[in-house]
């Protein structure tokens, strides 16, 4: 209980008014008070109480959080709904133990070797793993897995993950910044396409690109799960491979990753290990989402990129951009991308639906909550699709091709990267 017991102050300023039931992806979908930010944070107290014990039926409400933060952001208290739900979900397995999926998880992220060569096989043997779906570039596996379903789709693993495809120093110009590239999981072995056009910009402004090859997942995954132990190892083999380098700034292009390095690490590692809170607030204050950094690094997407086709393009914000304020770089980057039309959807700022590993045990009510995005983007006639997470590309991806739309889905710099002038 320790870790509900850090957040009791805060556990108490929950006054019951019930105004995130309003803006909680779940209780929408759902409709049961339990899974709203109030009915979790009762569910805690009592909890910490006495008056509850943490049993499978706590977990199963716990497990129902998308991690969004708009409970957070809309709370007139400041109740950290989410570092709550984090708290309960690491006191629930430190008393019931990880979940099977999480503890393969954990071991497959503290061990990259092994999680690379596991990719590369599925690389290798995809043709007999996965089928095309119709119609799409995506994949489904051709059979049911656990935690995964025959529903699902998939893009192709990547032949040769980013991180094996580039030096780990590109020299840019005197006088440039030095950047530091944080790729993480879902670039290196998903979407490497992302990857090469952040390597593509950044040479472009003749900045040094300094991509280690020690780093590791930001941990994100084990937190949801309340491995900590995992957690903070990712987090502390991070810091090492991070520090190791002097730079202007660490870049990342994933909302997750960023939220991690953020909030996560300052907020849950700060504060219970003292010895590595100020190492955290460093590495939160260099840390910068790519379009920010393009932005104050001078991209000028009119004068840079070489005259595009017209398209119609829509952009989807990630929770964990939003919740940080980047909601106008991306907009303005692309809205500077000549040939480009930037159609708003309806509720743009909402979530997709993926929440990390909430997709993995409740993979009905992720996409039932994705079924309003993806009603959204249709109802725009875009072309397509633009975020700033691989994550939600993914999630995005699947609501659409079973939707039938033949939308893609691209990254924000994928966009302002592919025409560049020679």
């Amino acid at each position: 209980m320790d870790s509900l017991k850090r957040l009791e102050k805060e556990l108490k300023n929950c006054v019951k008014c019930g105004a995130c039931r309003a803006h909680c992806p779940i209780f929408t979908a759902v409709g049961r008070e339990p899974v709203s930010a109030r009915g979790k944070i009762a569910l805690a107290r009592a909890a910490l109480s006495g008056q509850l014990s943490l049993d499978a039926p706590t977990r199963e409400v716990m497990s129902k959080c998308l991690l969004c933060g708009r409970c957070v952001e809309k709370c007139a208290n400041d109740v950290p709904t989410d570092l709550i739900v984090l708290a309960a979900r690491e006191a629930l397995a430190s008393k019931k133990g990880i979940s099977l999926f999480h503890r393969l998880a954990g071991f497959l992220l503290r061990n990259r070797a092994l999680l690379s060569g596991g990719a590369s096989l599925a690389s290798l043997f995809g043709p007999l793993l996965f089928r095309k779906v119709p119609a799409t570039s995506g994949l489904r596996l051709r059979f049911p897995l656990p935690f995964i379903g025959s529903q699902r789709s998939f893009p192709k693993i990547a032949a040769k993950p980013f991180l094996a495809r580039h030096p780990e120093l590109i020299q840019g110009a005197p006088g440039r910044p030095r950047i530091v590239y944080f790729v993480g999981c879902m670039t290196n072995f998903l979407y490497p396409e992302i990857g090469e056009a952040a390597v593509t910009l950044l040479k472009s402004l003749g900045c040094t690109v300094i991509i280690p090859k020690n780093q590791h997942c930001c941990g994100f995954p084990a937190l949801s799960g309340g491995d900590l132990d995992t957690f903070r190892e990712l987090a502390e083999r991070n810091l090492a491979a991070l520090e190791n380098h002097q730079a202007d700034y660490i870049m990342t292009a994933c909302a997750s990753c960023g939220g991690a390095f953020h909030r996560m690490y300052p907020c849950i590692l700060g504060e219970r290990f003292p010895e590595l809170a100020e190492r955290f607030r460093a590495l939160a204050d260099k840390a910068v989402d790519a379009s920010v950094l393009l932005q104050k690094l001078g991209l000028n997407p009119a004068r840079s990129l070489v005259q595009l086709e017209l398209e119609t393009v829509t952009y989807h914000d990630p929770c964990h951009l939003r919740s940080r304020g980047i909601i106008r770089q991306p907009r303005e980057l692309l809205r500077a991308v000549p040939g480009l039309s930037l159609v708003e959807m309806p509720k743009a700022d909402s979530c997709c639906g993926l929440g990390g590993t909430f997709t993995v045990h409740h993979y009905g009510t992720s996409m039932s909550i994705n079924a309003g995005k993806t009603a959204a983007i249709k109802s725009t006639g875009a072309q397509t699709v633009v975020t700033g997470c691989p994550g939600c590309m993914l999630q995005i991806s699947d609501g659409l091709r079973q939707a039938g739309s033949r939308s893609r889905v691209q990254h924000t710099l994928e966009i302002l990267a592919r025409n560049l002038a020679k």
